[in-house]
């Protein structure tokens, strides 16, 4: 049940059936402009669609242009209770602003902002959490529940709606995982504007990327939601990769490799841990939709990863490239990576 609004921002169509797009975000000081568009461009490399930098203040509006100039996917400016802010963003040429209407002041500035956006064909997202909530919601729920936080999305969206402006994007981000799966439920059913999905603040990179898979997951899974970012401590490159790994692993992102890979037993004879690591390194880049699989046993690898396009299996010291379950020859346990890599420029 993709949003039946769809929104544009910059060269990317967020929701109506629009591809899931992926997103992440600097976590460079916004004082450093050469190391932000530095870091911008490494994502942009890696894969991500959109990337959102935060505005704190006027001197961070000079990081737009600069960004802009080196990067071609969207920018989104990050921006907490300031309209002037927006405004400034909207005069460098910002493709998204992301803001709650709520804590920005008057109508009157509400309006100044949606002009301002209408007039430049800028979507707006509004981002709710647990530590954004009103006061008299959080009052009514007596905590953060999913209730409160798809009520105050809601809210937001009706203050932006007094001015007859739609090109809105809704999130409703919590660090519980159930609790943001069942916001982003509620939202699905009340409203039809794009849904951003995230866990937010959901830790380092391990538990980051499980509490991310669980809860994107299982609502893309059922058809919810329209763009997604994955936020994790650590590298926001990183935070690209495990949002396409997710797409892939549920099938939704059908382009570059899907890899398999065998948990290893008393069997195995090989280093299949640093080779089945090596070689998703290697091939991250390739854009081929094919499937390769690392397997660590010699009798049942190519029959267990039959379906896959092409493969290796070690045995003691030696391994074997097979393609579609068929073994096409043998090799020594350091050529292995090498000539699984020739292979697949074969395909």
């Amino acid at each position: 049940m993709s949003s039946r609004i769809k929104v544009r921002a910059g060269n990317v169509e967020i929701g109506g059936g629009a591809p899931i797009s992926v997103q992440s975000m600097l976590n460079v000081p916004s004082t450093d402009i050469e190391g932000s568009v530095a870091q911008a461009v490494a994502l942009e490399k890696a894969g991500c669609q959109i990337i959102r930098i935060a505005i704190p203040n006027r001197e961070a509006l000079a990081l737009i242009k600069p960004i802009k100039k080196a990067v071609s996917v969207p920018i989104v400016a990050d921006i907490h209770f300031d309209y002037k802010l927006a405004l400034g963003a909207v005069s460098e040429g910002i493709d998204k602003v992301r803001i709650n209407p709520g804590n920005i002041g008057s109508d009157d500035r509400v309006h100044e902002v949606v002009k301002a956006c209408r007039a430049n064909n800028i979507p707006i997202r509004i981002g709710v959490n647990s530590g954004s909530l009103e006061k008299h919601i959080l009052e009514k729920y007596g905590s953060p529940t999913a209730q409160a936080l798809c009520e105050s999305a809601l809210y937001h969206a009706s203050l932006l709606e007094k001015f007859d402006f739609y090109d809105t994007v809704l999130s409703m981000k919590s660090s519980t995982v159930p609790t943001m799966i069942e916001a982003y439920e509620l939202a699905s059913q009340r409203c039809d504007y794009p849904l951003h999905l995230g866990v937010t603040e959901a830790g380092t990179e391990r538990m980051g990327l499980i509490k991310s898979a669980a809860g994107l997951g299982s609502l893309l899974l059922r058809g919810i939601g329209d763009t997604v970012r994955v936020s994790l401590t650590d590298d926001p490159v990183k935070e690209v990769y495990a949002a396409r790994d997710i797409l892939k692993a549920i099938d939704i992102d059908k382009s570059g490799v899907k890899f398999i890979s065998c948990p290893t037993c008393g069997r195995t004879r090989i280093d299949l841990i640093g080779i089945a690591n090596e070689v998703q390194d290697k091939l991250r880049s390739c854009e081929k939709n094919i499937t390769v699989a690392v397997m660590g046993c010699i009798v049942n690898g190519p029959g267990e990863a039959r379906e896959a396009d092409i493969g290796i299996a070690g045995g003691d010291g030696v391994g074997l490239i097979f393609k579609k379950g068929e073994i096409v020859r043998k090799v020594k346990e350091d050529e292995l990576v090498s000539a699984l890599l020739e292979e697949v420029g074969k395909l």
